[in-house]
Order: structure tokens, then sequence, then C-alpha cells
């Protein structure tokens, strides 16, 4: 299926929201409580790309839609990830990266093309569907949404062993400090067991995890990533069969990064604050060299060397298996799932559109462009930064 030298026996089809009356509304809208589909289809064949794309949406949107992917019609979906998360979107916020499974690419202002590049085979039949949890259209006052789903459709049947692709959600809201030195980066505590180890991951089955996405919320301020990686596989107890020594290392980092950075493979692409405090995320897409398991997997993180750090962590894990997978995690609630925003958040959005509104009408390009860039700030949650734009531009 990735071979560009082979004339494959395939042919190639696209699902989209283009407007099928031949206008230019080439857009859905998805209601609040509504469960929209955005792909249906026979096979044998496969997902090659996925994209979204919305224009000024409120933040939460990235948290209150809800992706999902059944494959050969399984009650089950085998992805069931709030949007934003999927695409690598950390805490609700924008960051804007490249890699080679995932980007998140610009437009004007607030409005950012989500692209997915991991391919997703069915045998019999594909359901690619969207949940809007929230208490609003999603889109924001456009309440418009945009995508493409490209796939291809196969004259054979797939290979006997084609594994499906996969990707759970999974969040903690504030880790438990374990031990007698809460919150301190370096000490002499020791961990032989993982037993309290933040979990990303837990599958059963055969085939290989290809990528994560984990997300910090970190509360107590400091260095937080002393914690070592422990994959747990085929029923490992102790020790794991893959160990790490830090988890700026399952992402490719130097020592301690609080600059952020994104590479085909391996990204701290959020970091909030030079001294790492705040909202941290990361990720690491395994495809040279995925984690292999034969009956069952368990991915877990140390928070904080053996586990002393209370903070919040957040992640999406991406594997391919066979069997299908049977159950999910179940989804946090709305609430527990809302993105952390400043109370300034609803005024500053609020502003920002009144001037947008001005700029438009007066044909200002310069008020356009002064909005274009504060918009980039509100959405990367640069909330005082944003504040001092617009009262500049105010006075």
């Amino acid at each position: 299926m990735h071979d560009l030298t082979r004339n494959a026996r395939a042919t190639s089809r696209r699902s989209s929201s283009w407007d099928t009356t031949g206008g230019n509304h080439d857009f859905v809208a998805v209601h609040a409580g509504e469960t929209i589909t955005l792909l249906h289809q026979a096979g044998p064949g496969c997902v090659r790309h996925l994209y979204v794309a919305m224009i000024m949406p409120e933040l939460s949107d990235y948290r209150d839609a809800i992706l999902r992917c059944y494959w050969e019609g399984s009650s089950v979906p085998s992805v069931e990830v709030p949007l934003g998360d999927f695409f690598g979107l950390s805490h609700g916020r924008v960051r804007e990266y490249s890699s080679a499974m995932m980007a998140v690419n610009p437009g004007y202002g607030g409005s950012h093309g989500l692209n997915c590049y991991f391919p997703m085979p069915f045998a019999e039949h594909a359901l690619i569907t969207l949940e809007n949890r929230g208490d609003r259209t999603l889109g924001g006052d456009l309440g418009a949404l945009w995508f493409h789903i490209d796939y291809e459709i196969y004259t054979d049947p797939l290979p006997p062993d084609t594994l499906h692709f996969h990707a759970q959600f999974r969040q903690e809201l504030v880790t438990e400090a374990i031990g007698d030195h809460p919150n301190q980066t370096l000490h002499d505590a020791v961990n032989l067991d993982g037993r309290h180890n933040y979990v990303a991951l837990e599958a059963e089955g055969s085939g290989h995890m290809v990528g994560l996405h984990l997300q910090v919320a970190n509360r107590a301020g400091g260095w937080y990533g002393e914690g070592d990686d422990m994959v747990f596989i085929d029923g490992d107890t102790w020790p794991p069969a893959i160990h790490g020594t830090g988890t700026e290392e399952i992402f490719g980092g130097g020592a301690c990064p609080n600059v952020e950075y994104s590479s085909l493979y391996t990204g701290f692409h959020m970091i909030e604050s030079a001294d790492y405090s705040g909202l941290v995320g990361m990720y690491r897409w395994y495809v040279h060299d995925p984690i292999r398991f034969q009956r069952s997997i368990r991915w877990t993180v140390e928070h904080g060397h053996a586990n002393n750090f209370a903070n919040g962590y957040a992640s999406v894990a991406y594997w391919y298996q066979t069997p299908l997978a049977t159950s999910q995690p179940e989804l946090p609630s709305r609430d527990e799932l809302l993105p952390p925003l400043d109370e300034r958040y609803p005024v500053l959005r609020e502003r920002l559109q009144a001037l947008s509104r001005q700029a438009s009408e007066q044909a200002d390009q310069e008020l356009k462009h002064q909005v274009n860039e504060c918009t980039r700030l509100l959405f990367r949650g640069d909330w005082a930064v944003l504040e001092e734009r617009l009262a500049s531009i105010a006075g």
C-alpha cells in the first residue's frame, strides 16, 4: 500500500464537505449534541489522509468534538479521541507544527488546517464520525467545519496479516505525589514496580504502537520530567521490556527542554513557560522503531522520578493491532475535558471579534494584519501579550 513505484490495483476517492448544490458552501454545521458522518464506505480500502479545519472556533471546540473510527462494522470505536488531541493540539491550545504523521498548518488568524497521515486500512467497512458534545455549533460564530478524507478502494482483498489502526485518549487531572519528596526534581527514592506510573495505553492483541501525544499540566512547577517511560509487553512484570531514562529522552530532546521544537518524529511542540510551569505538549512517532507486542502492551511513564509529582496528564496513544479492540476507556465528561482557559479569554475574544468587524467594514488592511497577529496569540493562549497588543491598538 506504500510503494509509489508499483501500479496498484486501487482507485482513489475522497469524502468531503463539498457543496453538492454546486455552490461555495463547502462546509458542514455540527450542532450541539449532534453526530455527523465523515466517511461511510465499503471495503477493501485504506484511509490515507484526514483533514479538518474551522474558522475562529472556540478553543473548547477542540475538546468538545469527538472523533471516532469504526472498522469492519464493529460497534466499538477503534479510535475515540477529542478532535484537537487526535491531531496533536495540547490542552486545547494551537501550536502550528509539521511532522511525518501529523501537521497543524496556519490559515488566516484563528483558522488552522489539521492533518493526519496514518494509514487506516479496512477490509469490509469503514465508518468515521464526529460528535459535538458542546452546547453550541462547532466553529464559532460562522458555525462551519471543513473536512477531507482521502482514501483508496482496492480491487483485491487486504493481506490476511493486515492490522487495524487504533487511537486511545486518557486523562488524569491530578496525579498522586508518591513518597516523602513531593514535587522535588532530584531525590533518592526508588521505583521498582511501576505501579503508580501514568498509563497512556493498555491493549490486548498482536500489533505495534506507533505514536504518542503526551500532555502535562505542570501545577507543581520546576522541571517535572525525570519520569522514565516503562513499557510492559506481553505480560511483563518487572523489569519491563523497555525502560527509559527520563521524559525528554522519549521525545528526542536534550536535557530539560524549555524551547518549543518539532521534527519529523519527535517534538516538544508546546512549552508555555521557560521555567517549565504551566502547560506542555509533546509527541513521538514510533514509525522507524514501532513497539511490537504479541499478546498485550501497557505503556507507562513516571510523573516525576518515582512518581513524586502531582500534575495533570493527558495522552493519545496510536497503534495497530489484530483483532480489533473490544473496548475503549470511558471518555472523561465534557466538564473534565474542557481546556484550561484564562478568565480573560472571553473578553479578549470578544474584543478581537469587534476589531475584526471594524477592519472589514472600514477595509482597513493594517488593522486586519494586526487582528490576524492578535488572533494567533489568542489561540496560542498568550493572554498577557495579547492584552498588551489590544491595548496598544486601542490606544
